[in-house]
């Protein structure tokens, strides 16, 4: 026994057995099914019941009860629809009756269809300061901003004469709340729409859509955007949904092989039989050809220094500039030593930015598919491979030079299991082999640079341009430090940015040194653009690392700093002294007013004899 209906809104219908209940079903009308006739509807219900309730009725004697009384005579209505035509057939499968139900009876399935759909209430934040204070102090404003010697600054442009008084005696403009210019009064609504624990940091859109429904002034919109625009909170903590900074700089192209190179290490790999567990990565810059040399990742420098001397530079001499990131093995003193006693320059990468060896680490991408592929294919250890991964690497195309790197290094093609009729053809002896060699170098280095420049297209549509003037403030990008302690105790709630921090001088084009505090010791003090942003604020406000401190539950715990104001709240029977505290985890105007005696109580350090200021309630 099935019971339907439907109302504007949706379909509703009950399956029954014996006055017991099987099932509800109910749904919303899609939009083009709210263009249909009733009849349509009514049909249109019975077929979504039968359609879901397909398992219990296939094949069973069903009665269907409507309150469309048409409905019951539909298997002999001689004209049809195609809608109609279409959903008679389906009817046809299965063995049920129609009969009419009086709609007041159908309470059942007309309940569901007529199921209220309640909206989100959102919770706005400005409830909470319409007090007798604030309306008080806001009167008293607009009675001063009209006067002849303020009313110019407020921007009414002939407005106020349309400004009509509330119950309380407040100008208001269409209901909402004129808050003039005078007395200050905008910067305390902004810091509760924004800065309280009821708002916690809306955008802009949002704090000026709380607003709008309580207060009005001229470009009040534009003021809500210039406020958050400057909120330093907001700065820190909100991921960015822009283009990353900084417009891709690459560096220029090597005069000749191995005179330039890049080097970086892949760790954490499978320890092998022989202790192998590191892959040391060493790349040219001009012809792409590259050693992979498996090592121990607690060998230290000298053995490194040793195996550089045999793999690199007994066979390829030594380069004039090496590109590396600031593994702790290129940074200590006896590499650089050695480095130094060469005649090789160091170009390290700025802090946390990879992107500066580009180079090594897009090899480096290649080299663990390749080894994957090895040991998936040919099992083993992975450094039993490494040789002739680094000979297929060598030995295959590479589109930036137009070449193999191996042709590039030694102006002809590999011999090779597939290819060996042909790679010795040519015999060329003498002035010949020079000319070709040192033509074939000014090609790759041509190639070069249309890839360069090419590459460099396709970047910058994805970048924006950012610069910085020496003492500029900037905030530094802190979510990718995952090796410094003391974010690590936050995890996910780390900051996106810390600082703001002052800008001590401009490296290159897009690297800038910060003066960072002691406790950053640990940190290269020179970053890429696209870690940096500029501070809302050119104010050094930024707290010292050892002012936060977290507790064991991820909360912070606050330590008040100063008090900042005092006054007296008076009641009829009895008068309470409070004042107004900024305390270490918060910033800017969220203080808090606390009870004075208490907080002497517990912090007597914070009371001077003799109070700055008081004010009164």
């Amino acid at each position: 026994m099935l019971h339907f209906t439907h109302i504007s809104q949706g379909l509703g219908c009950v399956l029954m057995q014996r006055q017991k209940v099987i099932a509800y079903a109910s749904r919303q009308l899609k939009v083009h099914e709210k263009n249909y006739t009733t009849h349509d509807l009514e049909l249109g219900a019975v077929v979504f019941a039968l359609k879901i309730w397909r398992h219990y009725l296939y094949g069973t004697k069903c009665t269907i009860f409507t309150d469309h009384k048409s409905l019951q005579h539909i298997f002999n209505q001689k004209e049809l629809n195609m809608r109609q035509r279409r959903w008679v057939e389906l009817l046809n499968d299965y063995d049920c009756e129609i009969k009419y139900h009086p709609g007041k009876a159908n309470v059942v399935a007309d309940a569901l269809s007529r199921k209220e759909r309640i909206k989100p209430i959102r919770v706005r934040a400005m409830e909470m300061i319409i007090q007798t204070d604030l309306s008080s102090r806001v009167r008293a404003a607009q009675k001063e901003a009209l006067k002849e010697g303020n009313l110019e600054e407020e921007y009414l442009r002939g407005m106020e004469k349309i400004l009509v008084p509330n119950r309380e005696g407040t100008l208001c403009f269409e209901k909402r709340v004129w808050v003039p210019l005078f007395g200050g009064l905008r910067e305390v609504i902004f810091d509760e729409a924004h800065k309280s624990r009821y708002s916690i940091h809306p955008g802009a859109d949002k704090m000026y859509q709380d607003l709008k429904d309580y207060y009005w002034w001229p470009r009040m919109k534009g003021d809500v955007a210039i406020y958050v625009s400057k909120c330093l909170t907001c700065a820190k903590v909100k991921a960015e949904y822009q283009k990353p900074s900084g417009l891709l700089q690459q560096p220029k192209i090597p005069q000749w092989k191995w005179e330039e190179i890049s080097m970086d290490f892949i760790t954490k790999l499978p320890r092998t039989p022989k202790g192998h567990d590191t892959i040391w990565v060493i790349v040219d810059r001009l012809t792409k050809s590259a050693h992979f040399l498996p090592i121990r990742e607690k060998d230290n420098t000298s053995k490194l220094a040793e195996i550089y001397m045999r793999e690199i530079v007994a066979r390829h001499g030594v380069p004039l500039s090496i590109i590396s990131d600031r593994d702790g093995r290129f940074v200590s003193r006896i590499w650089q030593s050695f480095q130094e006693a060469f005649g090789s320059k160091l170009n390290m990468s700025t802090a946390f930015h990879p992107q500066t060896d580009g180079q090594s680490e897009r090899t480096i991408q290649t080299l663990e598919d390749m080894l994957r592929a090895c040991v998936m294919d040919l099992g083993g250890s992975w450094d039993k491979h490494l040789p002739l991964v680094e000979f297929s690497y060598n030995n295959n195309y590479h589109t930036s030079i137009g070449a193999a790197p191996f042709e590039a290094l030694y102006g002809r093609k590999c011999r090779s299991p597939f290819c060996w009729s042909d790679a010795g053809d040519r015999q060329l002896v003498g002035p010949d082999v020079v000319q070709e060699t040192t033509d074939k170098i000014a090609q790759i280095r041509d190639r070069i640079s249309a890839a360069r420049d090419r590459q460099k297209t396709y970047a910058d549509l994805k970048r924006k341009p950012q610069e910085f003037e020496v003492g500029d403030m900037v905030l530094l990008k802190v979510s990718p430090w995952k090796g410094v302690a003391r974010f690590g105790k936050r995890g996910k709630l780390n900051p996106c940015y810390i600082g703001p921090f002052k800008v001590l001088e401009r490296i290159g084009t897009v690297a800038y040194k910060l003066d960072l505090p002691a406790e950053l010791n640990n940190v290269h003090d020179t970053f890429h653009v696209s870690n940096l942003k500029r501070s809302p604020t050119q104010v050094n406000v930024a707290i010292p690392t050892d002012e936060i401190h977290i507790d064991d539950t991820l909360h912070f715990v606050e330590e008040p700093v100063e008090v900042t104001d005092w006054k007296v709240n008076k009641t009829r029977r009895s008068s309470v002294k409070l004042v107004k505290v900024r305390w270490n985890a918060r910033h800017g105007p969220e203080f808090t007013w606390e009870r004075e005696d208490r907080m002497k109580e517990k912090y007597p350090h914070l009371f001077p004899e003799n109070p700055a200021s008081t004010s009164r309630i």
